[in-house]
């Protein structure tokens, strides 16, 4: 693996190193001494599938507050993604930045989230699913989101938002706490 940083401190975009031979290729996706190396949280306490039936459907921009923060390892198994990071943490020098990575199945790249930031993606193709390595369990009590078109954010989506739920439609404006 490789990890890539990027314009947010703590987030990368992480490329498989394949090894192709005459059956395809091998690659390694996790090795926690590799993520303990650059410092970076190497806890999994959950494993989950998101899986997307139509092309513009809005998953986010979620995250989990203390004391049940959580880091996240995000990579698209099927299809493409247009995922993004918002960075909440009021300390940051990008506080309220946030970037964007195309995931898919193809490329194999991955994306790290670190605690106290938001993250969220929309499907730019039909039958997606994404796959997530999550640090914390799910508590719903510190289930948190900020809306996908804050103007706190800005956030520029690649393509018309078609599908999204109630909850992450709906979040108040983004207000430091």
């Amino acid at each position: 693996m490789t990890f890539h940083k990027t314009k947010l401190p703590g987030v990368f975009e992480i490329h498989l190193e394949l090894r192709p031979d005459e059956r395809g290729f091998f690659a390694r996706c996790w090795c926690q001494e590799e993520f303990e190396n650059i410092g970076l949280n190497t806890r999994v306490a959950q494993c989950s599938v998101s899986y997307n039936t139509r092309k513009g459907t809005l998953r986010g921009m979620h995250y989990q507050a203390a004391p049940h923060s959580e880091t996240k390892v995000v990579r698209c198994t099927r299809g493409a993604i247009y995922d993004v990071v918002v960075d909440l943490r009021p300390e940051s020098p990008t506080f309220k930045k946030w970037i964007a990575v195309v995931l898919t199945a193809s490329n194999r790249h991955m994306v790290y989230v670190p605690e106290r930031c938001g993250h969220g993606f929309l499907t730019l193709e039909d039958d997606i699913e994404v796959f997530y390595q999550i640090s914390e369990f799910y508590n719903a009590e510190a289930a948190r989101g900020v809306r996908w078109d804050d103007p706190a954010f800005q956030i520029a989506w690649p393509e018309k938002v078609a599908v999204i739920s109630e909850r992450d439609r709906t979040y108040p404006d983004f207000k430091l706490l």
